[in-house]
């Protein structure tokens, strides 16, 4: 199988979405499985994880629901509060679908750079393991050393992803710290890292697939060919290229690997690391 790991899907409003700027236009609409099914089929992939976009339990709902209609939807990535006295029923819930494969919190948009570290938060991470789901994080680089400190809390068990390579500098061309810091975090053996989100990180309309290759070099020697999935970001990344653009990058770059870890990047991975069925 192959698998876009990391897309999502919304109807789009200006309450929910405040995010997008005014130079974001192109993605200010609606969007829904119909709308990627056609570009996935395109390069010849099978199907997508589907990631929350908006902190809420509806979202995740309306997600499994979407799973149900579309069996390209192989896996949901929900956002659970993580923080509340309710969180093991919250979740027990959710992991009753067969799709339920992950969960999400937007670390990278709180005011407090160690939320990630907090104990009611840390608490609340942990009772994922009980239910065999994967935690994905999103940050920023200045958060990576505190993410070191937060998965050397946990059982090697519990499966982490990280989301857009942590979101480098790459269009000012910074590597360091980024690098030495996604090294360290690379020698837990339990952390998977999505080569996703890079061309949004750059310069959107200017970028080239070498402003990019530097950040590859480092993630697939830190991490390996056993624990990279390719993800597009859709449909985010169109801002700065098209689905097919903003995948090849990846594609292009793992065509001198062996045809075994070519798979695995582009879909094995994300099977493993979601228990994608």
């Amino acid at each position: 199988m192959k698998i876009d790991s990391h897309q999502h899907y919304w109807h789009f409003n200006t309450a929910d979405y405040g995010w997008m700027g005014e130079n974001m236009s192109v993605i200010k609409r609606d969007f829904l499985p119909e709308d990627l099914l056609p570009e996935l089929t395109s390069i010849g992939f099978d199907g997508s994880v589907a990631v929350q976009a908006r902190q809420t339990l509806e979202e995740t709902n309306w997600l499994l629901q979407l799973a149900d209609e579309n069996p390209h939807i192989k896996g949901v990535v929900g956002w659970i509060d993580l923080r509340s006295d309710n969180t093991e029923k919250q979740l027990a819930e959710f992991a009753k679908h067969p799709k339920a494969v992950g969960v999400r919190h937007v670390i990278h948009d709180e005011e407090d750079v160690n939320f990630i570290l907090r104990p009611e938060f840390v608490r609340g991470v942990k009772l994922l393991e009980n239910f065999g789901l994967t935690y994905d994080i999103l940050i920023f680089p200045k958060h990576l050393q505190n993410t070191i400190q937060f998965v050397q809390q946990f059982s090697p068990e519990q499966t982490f992803v990280v989301d857009h390579i942590a979101k480098p500098l790459i269009k000012d061309g910074i590597i360091s710290p980024w690098k030495e810091d996604i090294v360290e975090l690379a020698k837990f053996p339990n952390v998977y890292c999505k080569v996703s989100g890079m061309v949004t990180e750059a310069d959107w309309q200017n970028w080239t697939p070498e402003n990019i290759r530097p950040y590859l070099d480092v993630i697939f020697e830190a991490f390996g060919t056993e624990r990279v999935m390719i993800g597009s970001d859709w449909p985010v990344c169109l801002v700065a290229g098209k689905y097919n653009e903003v995948m090849q990058v990846v594609t292009d770059y793992i065509s001198k690997f062996s045809r075994t870890d070519q798979e695995k990047i582009m879909g094995g991975n994300a099977v493993k690391a979601y228990k994608i069925k």
